[in-house]
């Protein structure tokens, strides 16, 4: 097997897999009308079916990325990826809004084998920070535009199918991911990791409920009394766990990490990169649908310039920049092209020309893509490719994380502009109008039953209200990203350009060579 098809074949394989589970998350946005219309599903039974695949993903990133590690990352992919194309079929053909519910589930189960996997594998096979920076970069510039991607291959497959296609795409996903996961190099830990049950317990615990906390805060309050239990027991659990890992021989993470600045800072960068990447995702799909009133394909190919600039920019950029301008000076560039992005679409109306979106999108993405890169990068980079798993499990829980913060965040944010700006027209009946200060979606129900001059004038003032949250919602985001870009510039300085920190060599264990 030559060194060139082993590279491919690994790149090709950590590309479709990243796609792929990027994808899942976000195909759902433009399906969700139709799924609940075709399968009955209440509001609550919507929430779980979204929120569910987070939950148990972030849950079982660190456990399964220390699986990895321990029995082979090859094959905890190949068995995730199979996994995922299974649970998909039955996601698909679900009958019940409570089998889908399960489905995806498991879903989340799979796609938290296959994650840290793919960027593991990166860092074992490509040992040089030129190679391994150039392979991430290729991997995370698709898995942000898988962002963009999803929407794109929702709104095609729903203007000619039924909900379900929308999970069946994984399908033949999986077939190319088998046939080319036969080229890649297996590798794991040269020395025994034994697995503390305790600590995934804990671990499984404390993040679910701290995940499952953040989104109930967004949908509920902060004060309600099931997302203030939740919030305890994952605190709880979380630092139980954190007191366990110190005293471990052999942790699950290895908290020291932490107290390498470059690690610690681009974890922290991943988190609050994603947290505004979910928001500007969400937000944007709900100004072109419901704003703009275009349809789910119409939507999806309006994501196109933010999906090419996130993969060119993490692809082809990233790699240069480190070299040219250093680590620090890259991922700050990279957010201060997230905070024009967000700039741009904060001057955005109703009736704005697509162009002036698109410069928004391009802006964002390319920044995501090049932020994502480094960060992911630098990762991996600071720690031994021998817990490789465990640390790509690390960077894949903040990016859950980071995502379910976002939406609930900004999320909020928009829904408590959209009320206080709102302001109806006389005559609307009180029971319409209390249903319209609820959401949007209820205030465009409302104003297509009223079908008159009334209802005109309701949906004027909703799209009003709601712009002007997009608005203030943009100007939020871009501030968080322009303190994080100084943050970073300070935080990243002195983390070197070249990362060569490979403190076990994998000899005897991976079936292939590693390359330069």
């Amino acid at each position: 097997m030559t060194s060139r098809l082993v590279s491919a074949a690994t790149i090709f394989v950590a590309c479709l897999a990243q796609l792929m589970i990027a994808v899942d998350v976000t195909v759902l946005y433009l399906a969700v009308p139709a799924l609940t219309t075709q399968l009955g599903a209440s509001g609550e039974s919507v929430l779980w079916i979204a929120d569910i695949y987070g939950f148990t993903m972030a849950g079982l990133l660190v456990t399964m990325g220390n699986l990895g590690d321990r029995f082979g990352r090859r094959r905890v992919l190949v068995y995730g990826a199979i996994a995922f194309a299974a649970c998909s079929v039955l996601a698909a053909y679900a009958p019940t809004p409570e089998l889908l519910i399960v489905a995806r589930a498991l879903l989340g189960v799979a796609g938290a084998a296959v994650l840290p996997a793919t960027s593991s594998l990166l860092r074992a096979v490509f040992t040089t920070q030129q190679a391994r920076t150039a392979a991430i970069g290729a991997s995370a510039g698709v898995s942000a535009a898988g962002f963009a991607i999803g929407p794109i291959v929702g709104g095609l497959l729903l203007d000619s199918f039924w909900w379900g296609s929308v999970f069946l795409v994984n399908v033949p996903v999986t077939a190319l991911i088998l046939v080319a996961a036969k080229y890649v190099p297996e590798s794991r830990t040269p020395e025994p990791l034994r697995l503390d049950l305790f600590s995934v317990v804990l671990s499984v615990i404390g993040v679910v409920a701290v995940v499952y906390a953040v989104k109930g805060a967004f949908y509920t309050g902060l004060w309600h009394a099931d997302v203030l239990a939740a919030l305890g027991l994952g605190v709880a659990a979380l630092a139980l766990f954190a007191r366990r890992q110190l005293r471990l021989p052999v942790a699950l993470i290895d908290l020291r990490l932490f107290l390498d600045r470059g690690f610690a800072a681009s974890v922290g960068s991943n988190l609050i990169s994603v947290f505004t990447l979910a928001a500007f995702g969400l937000i944007i799909s709900q100004y072109f649908q419901l704003v703009r009133g275009w349809s789910s394909i119409q939507s999806g190919l309006a994501y196109i310039p933010s999906a090419l600039a996130a993969m060119l920019a993490g692809g082809l950029l990233a790699a240069r920049a480190v070299n040219r301008f250093g680590r620090s000076v890259s991922v700050a560039l990279g957010l201060g092209l997230a905070v024009l992005g967000f700039a741009v679409f904060a001057l955005i109306e109703a009736d704005s020309p697509y162009a002036l979106v698109m410069v928004a999108q391009v802006a964002f993405g390319a920044g995501a893509g090049l932020t994502l890169t480094v960060t992911s990068d630098t990762i991996l980079g600071t720690v031994p490719r021998s817990r490789a798993g465990a640390a790509a499990a690390v960077s894949a829980t903040a990016y859950e994380l980071g995502g379910s913060l976002g939406i609930a965040v900004v999320g909020s944010v928009l829904s408590g502009i959209y009320r206080a700006q709102l302001v109806l027209p006389a005559g609307v009946p009180a029971p319409m109008a209390e249903q319209v200060h609820e959401s949007f979606y209820e205030a465009l129900t409302v104003a297509a039953a009223l079908q008159d001059t009334i209802g005109a004038a309701v949906r004027n003032a909703a799209v009003t209200a709601f712009v002007d949250g997009i608005q203030v919602s943009m100007v939020f985001s871009a501030a968080v990203m322009a303190v994080l870009a100084l943050i970073a510039l300070r935080s990243l300085r002195g983390v070197p350009k070249v990362i060569e920190k490979d403190a076990v060599e994998e000899q005897g264990t991976a079936g292939g060579t590693p390359l330069s």
